[in-house]
Order: structure tokens, then sequence, then C-alpha cells
């Protein structure tokens, strides 16, 4: 299939673009590089630098490109930022993807694949998470993800639109070539082997009076590999609606920094700090239906395995993709 990548220099996008390709697809990538990495495009992939805030623009790259399907993954997707800037989010993710929905229709293409987030359903009423419990938001990040999931089913009842929503938790990992690099960093697995790697001088563990095993936040780790696996499988699949992707179970904190610890060899110094406003004890994912409807089975669910696929790139990447020579990929006209 000829698949029209959103995102694609992106963390999630990156890899899934090339496991797309790895398994024969062909990839047409958009991306504004604001906080995509021109080095995590895969050269084989035709690439489009461009805003999907730019109406006019998405239109005559869709039309020109024709794909069968798209996957959309560009997003804003810092919940901190979101509660100072709300309109920076629902303007890029709103409205930007109410400009990719409208390029679809004008280019003719049904089908697509939409990375969503956990962040919909809030504060969960009951652990694990399934795809019916009650979306509430708690900031506009989550919001803006459910908003647009919102506009699809809407342009799907009535123009027609195929619309998958896969609704992940914490995703993490590696591929040789292709790894986690943001600015800031917000999420902990990179966060701690910052430490490792000299970065940063330790990890802050917030709160560890948490009603968990060790008093620490419990998450859902799902490997990268594992994530974009499953929207490969979401593009083949007669199905629309929602899944959750998780493996549904969750390690703590501070699990993953003591496994950290064991992989790196480094002693990674962790403080703890007051808990942050809104951070829920646990939060883990109910995915038996993209078990069930996918056939989906993640292959890398133990955290150190996670932890070591990380490990390996930063190794090798120790200042991100700002080290290294670009690759050399097609450019679309």
């Amino acid at each position: 299939m000829r698949v029209f990548v959103t995102g694609n220099a992106g963390y999630i996008g990156s890899v899934t673009s090339q496991v797309l390709l790895d398994g024969g697809h062909e990839v047409i990538g958009f991306d504004n590089l604001e906080l995509g990495h021109r080095e995590a495009i895969d050269p084989r992939a035709t690439f489009h630098e461009g805003d999907l805030r730019d109406r006019d623009a998405i239109i005559k790259v869709m039309r020109d490109a024709r794909p069968d399907a798209v996957m959309h993954f560009a997003a804003y997707a810092l919940v901190g930022e979101s509660m100072a800037n709300p309109e920076r989010y629902f303007r890029n993710n709103v409205v930007g993807g109410i400009n990719l929905a409208d390029a679809m229709l004008a280019a003719g293409v049904r089908k697509i694949v939409f990375s969503s987030t956990c962040a919909t359903y809030g504060q969960p009423e009951r652990v694990p998470i399934t795809e019916d419990s009650p979306q509430r938001p708690t900031n506009p990040y989550g919001e803006s993800k459910l908003a647009f999931e919102r506009v699809l089913e809407w342009y799907g009842r009535l123009r027609g639109l195929r619309a998958v929503f896969l609704r992940y938790f914490n995703a993490c990992g590696a591929t040789e070539r292709y790894g986690e690099d943001h600015e800031p960093e917000t999420h902990l697995i990179p966060a701690v082997l910052r430490v490792a790697l000299g970065r940063s001088d330790r990890v802050l563990i917030y709160g560890d009076d948490y009603d968990t095993p060790d008093g620490t936040c419990v998450r859902d780790y799902v490997h990268i590999v594992d994530l974009a696996q499953a929207h490969a499988l979401a593009l083949a699949a007669d199905v629309a609606g929602a899944f959750n992707l998780g493996n549904g179970s969750g390690y703590s904190v501070k699990q993953v920094v003591d496994t950290a610890r064991a992989v790196t060899g480094r002693p990674i110094p962790a403080d703890v700090a007051p808990r942050r406003p809104g951070d829920p004890a646990t939060l883990v994912a109910g995915a038996e239906k993209a078990r069930r409807v996918l056939g989906w089975k993640p292959e890398y669910p133990e955290l150190k395995t996670i932890v070591e696929s990380a490990w390996n790139w930063h190794r090798v990447h120790p200042n991100g993709y700002r080290q290294q020579a670009g690759p050399r990929h097609r450019q679309g006209s």
C-alpha cells in the first residue's frame, strides 16, 4: 500500500515508517521538522516538508501523492505545555487534524490510522483501562486528541472515512536506527538513561507514597516496535474504532530506575521529589480488543528488553540525532 505518514520524522512515526517499509509498503512522509529530526526520516521514504496548519499545502500534497491510507502521528504532546498554552494544542492537534481529514476527502482517501493516547481517559475509574472507560481528559493535550477522535467519528458517519484510533500508553525503546530524542525530555526511560550517560546529574522520582507495591507510580510501557506493528495490523484490517495498546501489566518508577542501573552498569542517582498534581497511582491498559480483533501480540513486553534497546541506541547517539549526518531520502515535489 501507499501510506501517507504525518509526523514521520518523529519518534513513533519514524519507527512505524521503518516497519512499513520493511513490510513492503511505500511511505510518503509529511513533517514540518519543528520537533522531528530530518535524520530520523527513513531514506526509502518520499518526504514532503510541510505543516498541517497550512490547509492548501496539505490538500495539494495529498492530491499529488494519492495514497491508499493515512497514518497520523503529527501532534504536540506535552501535558504541561498544553496547560500553559492550550491554544497552541487545539490549533495544531485539532485544526491541523481537520485540514488533514479534508485533504483525505479531496484526494478520495478513506482509511486513517490515528495515533491517539490514553490521556483521553483522564483519571481512570478502574484499572486496567478498557476502550469503553469514560473519556474525561484532565488537560488540553488529552482533550485535543479526543476532539479529533470525535471529528473523525463524524467524518465517518457523514463522509465515509474509516478511522482507527490507537490509544496507547508509554511508548519506549528503540530500533537500531531510530530512537527517542526530545527536547525537553519528559519521558522516564530516556530521562533515566541521560543520567547514565552523564548528561544529567540525577533522576527525580515524583512521589514514593502511592498505593502501589513500592510506593512509586506504575505505568504500562510498550516497546516502540510493538506499537508500530499494531499500526501495520490496523492498516491491513477492515476495522474502525478505538483500540488500546499496552502490555496489560505495569512497572513502577523505581523498577525502571533499578532496571536501568542493571542494564547500564551505572549508579544513576535518584532523588524523591513531591508528587506532581494529577498523577494517578496506576495506569495500565486493557488491550484484549487489540489482541482479539487485530491479532496483535507484543513481542517485547519485558522491561529489561525495552531498556536494553533504548540504551543501545542512546549509547550510539548520546546527543540524539544532532551528532550524525542525515540520511538521503527521496524528496517529494
